[in-house]
Formats: C-alpha cells, sequence, structure tokens
C-alpha cells in the first residue's frame, strides 16, 4: 500500500485509499475507529473531495486518539 496520498487521482479511488492509509496509521497507534469509512453519499455529490467518515468511537479510543495526536504534533 502506498505511503502518501494522491490529490490527482479521481476522487472515488483517493477517498478509499485515503481511508485505507488512515485505518492502517491508526491501527500501528493501537486505535480502531469502528466506524470509519468513505461517505457514500459525498462520491455521488458534486462535493469535492469526498469525504473520510471517521465516526464514533469509546472514551478509551479517544483517549488513545488524543494521545497519539499529541505525541505527533510534539515531534
Amino acid at each position: 500500500m502506498p505511503s502518501h496520498i494522491h490529490d490527482d487521482q479521481p476522487h472515488g479511488l483517493d477517498v478509499h485509499s485515503c481511508t485505507e492509509l488512515l485505518r492502517a496509521a491508526l491501527k500501528d497507534n493501537g486505535i480502531t475507529l469502528p466506524s470509519l469509512g468513505v461517505e457514500l453519499p459525498s462520491l455521488a455529490g458534486t462535493y469535492l473531495p469526498a469525504l473520510v467518515a471517521l465516526g464514533n468511537c469509546n472514551t478509551a479510543t479517544a483517549r488513545k486518539l488524543t494521545e497519539a495526536l499529541r505525541k505527533a504534533a510534539a515531534g
């Protein structure tokens, strides 16, 4: 799987690869967002780029996500 996202891909392909890259990066940090996926109505509409639906998570997952983001921001 590529390690980066190409902005020149058709929006349907890019959103799917972006979603999978995000899922893999979250997994690398021990995080699972059960509702992570493509916002399907955005593929049918005129809104570009298509949207990634992050969905809901429990408080334990939210804490892990917060910790991972803070660690990344600290560099």
